[in-house]
């Protein structure tokens, strides 16, 4: 394990590289989404916002990312830890303020099987699976106030590992984006194993992979290389509340500083150099402007294989 004084040294040699000021702009920019361009200019970057359990609050915060520059919105018709319509109430607010207009946001929803619900689910219980897909994206794209999402995830497996009742979802959800109700599509929550059961079973595979990243767990490098092996966009989230060792470490605290960023914009920076699409969560309108800075700051790979190391 490379221990702190490895990150300031890997820093020191590619002092050069930091020469000019953290932050600011550059212009037009477009990021790829597993080969299907979205052009966008800054601040428009390749940062998703996640709006679980923001409650009341909910409208009121995805309004104000949008404002702060976000342009990736995530969310989940499942109102025990989403406010799907409140998100919607966000997208209206700014669309009235010309703050941005839908055909510049990429707008994720999921569906989630009845054992993640609580009482108020988004569909009816006694459909089909695909009869569920359908009453779920509808009821989505109504909160949304849109005719379709950018991408439309599978909120997990049904049970440990993938089985028959997710072939039968994707499929379903497979129709939907068919149907033009998405773009794309993705998975939330899966193992390696899960991703190599849909590969032998000829399933298409996702355009996106979304997994809580914990750091001592080797920040899912196996699922991630899946992702890289077959080009898929690998999404972390809980980058920072799921890795408080990281972020609270002395050497990455000593490599903030003398990059003049924080341990956040270090560790979001890390995920980019590996390849991650970030979330972030903050309710700060202080941290969505630092989470969205730190795109201007780019690790240099010695840094980046000693933060790697410091974790296993």
């Amino acid at each position: 394990m490379l221990r702190g004084r490895s990150l300031l040294e890997a820093r020191e040699s590619t002092d050069a590289a930091y020469g000019q000021p953290f932050g600011g702009t550059d212009g037009e920019r477009s990021c790829s989404w597993h080969n299907d361009e979205m052009p966008t200019s800054l601040p428009s970057p390749p940062f998703l916002y996640g709006t679980a359990w923001k409650e009341e609050r909910t409208a009121a915060l995805t309004e104000l990312a949008l404002r702060a520059g976000f342009r990736g919105i995530d969310t989940a018709n499942q109102r025990k830890h989403y406010y799907e319509a409140g998100v919607g109430e966000g997208l209206a607010a700014a669309y009235r303020a010309g703050v941005v207009s839908r055909p510049n946001l990429f707008l994720q929803t999921k569906f989630t099987y009845t054992r993640g619900q609580d009482h108020r689910l988004p569909y009816d219980p006694e459909a089909s699976l695909g009869g569920q897909v359908v009453q779920s994206l509808a009821s989505s794209l109504e909160h949304l106030g849109t005719d379709y999402v950018d991408s439309f995830v599978l909120h997990g497996p049904e049970s440990d590992g993938w089985s028959e009742p997710d072939t039968e979802v994707w499929e379903a959800m497979r129709r939907e984006r068919d149907r033009g109700h998405t773009r794309m599509l993705g998975v939330s929550n899966v193992s390696l194993d899960d991703l190599q059961e849909m590969e032998a079973k000829d399933l298409e595979l996702p355009a996106f992979v979304q997994n809580r990243c914990f750091a001592r767990l080797g920040w899912d490098r196996n699922v991630r290389k899946f992702c890289r092996e077959h080009e898929i966009v690998y999404q972390g989230f809980s980058l920072l509340t799921a890795n408080k060792e990281i972020v609270r470490n002395d050497a990455i605290a000593e490599l903030a500083a003398a990059l003049n960023a924080t341990p956040a914009q270090v560790v979001f920076s890390f995920a980019r150099a590996e390849g991650m699409l970030p979330l972030t969560g903050t309710s700060s309108e202080e941290h969505m402007r630092q989470d969205l800075e730190s795109l201007q700051l780019t690790l240099p790979d010695e840094i980046v294989r000693a933060i790697d190391e410091l974790a296993g």
